[in-house]
């Protein structure tokens, strides 16, 4: 049985909550990622999407440069354990409708998986009802 362990890129690129809107852009193109997790410490306190950064800040005028990445991160974050099947992981991803997930090991973020990592070990016809399921937003 496949688990978010396996599936997720790792190690996590993470951010820390007081870099800024334009050195978040800067990682997830560097990175070629659509999201990434914000840590302080050890500990996950939001994650920022490249919609953030168009949505909640440019599309607002807020300063790239001026303006930290947790003013305009999602703080109330879906992870999953690294020890958790994939089909647990398809499950959060529909529940939530989410495309990306970090993974925790023991509140550690130590990886992300994606909605096309999951793809890949799904069967089709589970594949495609997450698909649709997350795309309902």
């Amino acid at each position: 049985m496949k688990t978010a362990k396996d599936l997720m890129t790792s190690p996590a690129e993470c951010l820390a909550p007081d870099e800024s809107i334009a050195t978040a852009a800067r990682m997830l193109s560097k990175y070629d990622v659509g999201s990434m997790p914000i840590v302080d410490g050890d500990t996950l306190v939001g994650v920022v999407t490249d919609r953030d950064i168009v949505l909640k800040a440019v599309a607002k005028g807020l300063d790239p440069k001026e303006t930290a990445v947790s003013d305009i991160a999602s703080k109330n974050v879906v992870t999953v354990e690294a020890s958790a099947a994939a089909s647990e992981v398809a499950q959060l991803m529909s529940e939530h409708q989410v495309r990306r997930l970090p993974v925790v090991d023991g509140g550690k973020v130590v990886g992300m998986v994606a909605q096309a990592d999951v793809a890949r070990v799904l069967d089709e016809g589970t594949t495609g009802e997450v698909v649709e399921e997350i795309s309902q937003q």
